[in-house]
């Protein structure tokens, strides 16, 4: 049976940007991905400064096809009446990039790290032993002496190693689409109503990914990219006649809550580590960040036999990135759902532009 130092199970950005570097440490890295890589998602597809710090130390931001990323130097939220809200990203702003271009240079970073990659290759299940996790998948056993659960949202392994969470409130769901249609502006717009929010990226000089947000229960018909569309007059006359690029994906629901994000010899990462919402757009960001966090402290892990404490490190990094994000989310989303309240605040913030900013650098920074 063949040994690895670390298993990663999951091919998305964050397990691909994970084991990576996690290789250039010097450790040897097994990939499993149940789909064929890259593969696609719902995803807002904004990478904020902190993410792309991460992609350029990586060596892949300038592998990107100037075709599938768009600058990204502001945040702007369009009301209902058309008033907006809007300020500068700090410092060179973000970069909004089709998420299968960014799979795509991830994955072939890996592979010249000497990663292990296995697509179309489902784990079935696994089980502890003295020195090692041992792994059952389609392709035959294998043992790793630390196992990473970035397996999504609805993670099975984190349900499967008891540390789920159950969740209350609201059910937030997502679709997402591409369009055929030059950005109108280098900002993410975020366009509200009562019933759901619609999170505009530039993905692109001829692109842009639009991606509905909305609460169970609050739309009263199937939802369809239509139906939602009908909701924001104001980005629907932008759009205008524009052919789709993309398949509509949907995803949710969002909320997902973890016990803890570390055990003996296993890690959690990305949105199988805990996800609130989608609507303030950072989840690749922190992802990247803490797969960056991980990667360094895993050749302390191997060296302490998996010892939970010696993820510390990564630990410490993900509590800080995920209790920025959550805070934002939870305001943002407290807003949304108030409209007279959210109305105020937005006038209240437009008037004081370098108030907003300094709250964006807070957030991304």
């Amino acid at each position: 049976m063949p040994t690895v130092d670390v298993a990663v199970v999951g091919g998305g950005p964050a397990g691909l940007a994970l084991a990576a570097m996690a290789a250039r440490h010097g450790v040897s890295v097994l990939l499993l991905e149940r789909a064929p890589l890259p593969h696609d998602k719902a995803c807002g597809e904004g990478v904020m400064p902190a993410g792309l710090a991460v992609l350029e130390r990586l060596g892949v931001l300038d592998r990107i096809p100037a075709t599938d990323a768009g600058p990204i130097r502001g945040v702007r939220y369009v009301q209902e009446d058309g008033s907006t809200l809007e300020g500068a990203l700090p410092g060179t702003g973000g970069l909004g990039i089709r998420r299968t271009a960014l799979s795509r240079v991830l994955l072939e970073a890996a592979r010249e790290a000497g990663v292990a990659v296995r697509d179309r290759t489902a784990l079935r299940a696994h089980r502890r032993t003295p020195g090692a996790i041992l792994l059952e998948t389609d392709g035959g056993e294998v043992a790793a002496r630390v196992l990473v659960a970035a397996d999504g949202l609805h993670s099975p392994l984190r349900r499967a190693e008891g540390l789920e969470l159950p969740v209350n409130g609201p059910r937030r769901f997502g679709l997402r689409q591409h369009f055929v249609r030059a950005p109108w502006t280098d900002r993410v717009e975020v366009h509200l109503s009562r019933s759901a929010e619609a999170y505009v990226t530039p993905c692109g000089p001829a692109r842009v990914g639009v991606a509905f947000l909305w609460s169970d229960g609050q739309l009263g018909v199937r939802p369809s990219v239509a139906s939602l569309l009908a909701r924001f007059p104001v980005l629907a006359g932008r759009l205008g006649q524009a052919a789709p690029d993309s398949e509509p994906l949907g995803a949710g629901p969002f909320l997902q809550r973890a016990r803890r994000r570390v055990a003996t010899r296993f890690a959690l990462l990305g949105d199988a580590s805990g996800y609130v919402d989608a609507i303030t757009g950072e989840g690749m960001s922190v992802a990247l960040v803490c797969a960056e966090a991980l990667a360094t402290c895993l050749p302390e892990v191997l060296r302490r036999d998996g010892d939970v404490r010696a993820f510390g490190p990564y630990g410490a990094t993900a509590r800080r990135e995920f209790r920025k994000y959550a805070w934002t989310a939870r305001a943002v989303l407290g807003l949304a759902r108030r409209p007279l309240l959210r109305r105020g605040v937005v006038g209240q913030l437009a008037r004081r532009p370098r108030a907003f900013e300094w709250l964006l650098a807070r957030t991304v920074g």
